[in-house]
């Protein structure tokens, strides 16, 4: 399994790819791997600023929805249209065009509260 290095991760099995005070948000390759074959991603917070653990939206598999949850406080700024069209980019490619979301970083000091990817393989192990 696939745990990159330049990703911060959740208990709850979300990454960010931080850029500057932005960073993008996608479900983990053990994530994907659990839910099987993602169907249809459902975002409705674009534009709002949301807290910490608050849900962002939900993704669902063909076996079951699950709900999407905000690793640090910040505002959606994007949503990854792709999705739209083929939500299975996040089975295909987790890391990359299958991210989720884009979002601001409200709070720099939250980042450090987050996993190491040597701490999220332990976690997952």
């Amino acid at each position: 399994m696939n745990f990159p290095d330049n990703l911060k991760y959740t208990k709850d099995h979300e990454w960010l790819r931080i850029e500057s005070n932005e960073a993008y948000v996608g479900i983990t390759s053990f994530a994907q791997s659990e839910l099987g074959d993602i169907v249809y991603i459902d975002i409705d917070t674009e534009g709002e600023q949301l807290e910490k653990e608050e849900v962002f939206g939900s993704v669902e598999a063909v076996k079951t929805v699950s709900d999407l949850f905000m690793p640090i406080n910040g505002e959606v700024l994007e949503f990854n249209e792709k999705l739209e069209d083929n939500p299975e980019l996040i089975n295909s490619d987790p890391f990359g065009e299958g991210w989720i979301i884009k979002i601001s970083i409200s709070d720099n000091s939250e980042l450090e509260d987050l996993l190491s990817s040597d701490d999220y393989e332990k976690l997952v192990s």
